[in-house]
């Protein structure tokens, strides 16, 4: 009975997944689902990016927290459009929740949306946002066997960024077993080792969105 249920939850997310898709594709946005540990450095990988990308392509945010506006309104310093979720204690963002959101930005002036999930390396794994890539952040003082712990989790991506590479002489990170496991669970995930102190790895990280997103608009960039 209770897989049935879960089968149903599920089911419910994906058929609102698909229409969130159907929403991104239509307005040629490039929707990118931000998952990873609390502490990982997702929100600082959110800033560099929009900083990096301001003068070709066209940012907005939707940032998902269990409690606090902190994350949302260091983003929205940027002068960017900002859409702030808090869960309620949900430890993941659902499809139903980014619908919402979707519908208070101008996604006519959008060409890239990061959707900031909630700090967790289980249960967002598991829910279909209507994302176009799904972006795992894990960071170096976190330990390099994440991907052998949460193989669902990074099976699952799209691209992996490991952040705060900057602190490699401070812990027992290996680098190379960690990129290792990544590309024996999942060869198709890009791989990006950045820092988000020190700037380190961003272009790379930065012109691989690019060359995901659709051109940008009109007038821009």
């Amino acid at each position: 009975m209770q897989i049935k249920v879960v089968e149903k939850i599920l089911a419910a997310n994906d058929a609102i997944a698909a229409e969130n898709r159907e929403l991104l594709e239509k307005n040629g946005i490039l929707a990118i689902n931000i998952m990873g540990s609390p502490g990982a450095g997702k929100t600082s990988l959110a800033e560099q990016t929009i900083i990096a990308l301001r003068s070709r392509l066209s940012t907005a945010v939707i940032e998902g927290d269990i409690a606090t506006r902190y994350d949302a309104e260091r983003l929205a310093a940027l002068d960017i459009p900002v859409v702030h979720i808090a869960t309620g204690g949900e430890c993941h963002l659902d499809a139903p929740m980014v619908k919402q959101a979707l519908l208070q930005l101008d996604l006519a002036a959008a060409d890239v949306v990061l959707i900031e999930n909630v700090g967790n390396l289980v249960c967002p794994a598991e829910y279909d946002l209507g994302q176009g890539k799904k972006v795992v952040v894990s960071s170096v003082p976190e330990g390099h066997d994440k991907v052998e712990k949460y193989p669902l989790m990074f099976r699952l991506a799209d691209a992996v960024v490991l952040n705060k590479v900057d602190t490699l002489d401070a812990f027992d990170f290996d680098v190379q077993r960690f990129e290792a496991n990544l590309k024996d669970l999942n060869p198709r995930a890009a791989f990006f080792a950045v820092s988000c102190r020190t700037g380190q790895g961003i272009d790379a990280w930065t012109d691989w969105i690019r060359a995901q997103s659709p051109l940008p608009r009109a007038g821009e960039g």
